[in-house]
């Protein structure tokens, strides 16, 4: 019978760690603040970024929305990012994406402080998650990662086919994986016969961006599948990259939604943890 590993366990057991570190910043007079930028135009956007306020709430951290018209020009975004850099009450800076075609996402990225990039999409994060410094790695990777261990599974010395390697989630993922001693094969847009390096994984990660791009017939049945797609349809349903037909010929499937993006979430508070640690390093980690 096929597993299908929900992350709702894993991501409380998260926010429970969250919550305690939270407390004791508190009791250190420290109020963790986390900023998120919003160039409106996006429905998508602006339902996760309140989603991640309400969770802010419940955590006891500070959440600031800077909620900018769709025409907004980048030097004014900028100047934003380069405010809250200086604030030393915020911790974290986020910056909602899709953005309009006017602004460049890869320069604002760019200019984020470090110490405060709990998306972990800075150049010099980014450089962290390939060579395993330390710093705040991007929250999907790890959400794929750490879901999998969840569920009792071990990447050391293991066959593993990674389908994807966009900047975001493909790429920081291998190099994660290759941390763990797995033995990775990176499939992609070139690759003639991705079905025939899933028959020989046992593990394998999938993070494309095209809905039901794998099929039940590409998978088999020792087969564990985290499926890192979120696919929004016509209907408005959300689907991931692995049809849900798979699950009945796999081992193990991380569900869309329910999976993947659930951990996501949780691991950004804790990257926000993280990036208070980093930025109070005078004050005894509690």
């Amino acid at each position: 019978m096929t597993v299908m590993m929900k992350a709702r366990e894993a991501a409380d057991e998260v926010y429970e760690s969250v919550r305690i570190k939270i407390d004791n910043w508190n009791k250190a007079g420290i109020t963790p603040c986390i900023a998120t930028i919003l160039v409106e135009g996006d429905p998508a956007s602006a339902y996760y970024a309140q989603a991640k306020n309400r969770m802010a709430d419940k955590l006891g951290i500070r959440f600031e929305l800077h909620s900018l018209p769709q025409d907004v020009q980048e030097d004014v975004v900028i100047q934003l990012v380069k405010r809250l850099n200086d604030d030393r009450s915020i911790h974290g800076i986020m910056l909602e994406l899709p953005l309009p075609k006017q602004l460049s996402a890869s320069r604002l990225e760019s200019i984020i402080s470090p110490l405060k990039d709990v998306d972990g999409v800075t150049p010099v994060n980014k450089l962290a998650t390939l060579t395993g410094a330390e710093g705040l790695y991007p929250a999907t990777p790890q959400a794929c990662i750490q879901l999998l261990k969840h569920y009792g599974y071990s990447l050391e010395g293991r066959n593993v086919t990674l389908v994807g390697r966009g900047q975001t989630v493909g790429l920081p993922l291998f190099h994660m994986l290759q941390r763990e001693n797995a033995t990775v094969t990176v499939c992609h847009s070139r690759t003639p016969d991705i079905a025939f390096h899933l028959r020989h994984a046992e593990i394998a990660f999938v993070a494309v961006g095209r809905p039901n791009m794998i099929k039940k017939e590409m998978v088999h049945s020792e087969l564990a599948i985290i499926d890192a797609g979120i696919n929004e349809l016509n209907n408005g349903t959300i689907t991931g990259d692995v049809e849900p037909e798979a699950a009945l010929h796999a081992a193990a499937l991380s569900p869309v939604p329910g999976g993947v993006g659930t951990l996501t979430t949780a691991i950004l508070f804790e990257n926000l943890t993280k990036a208070v640690s980093l930025q109070h390093r005078e004050v005894p980690h509690p």
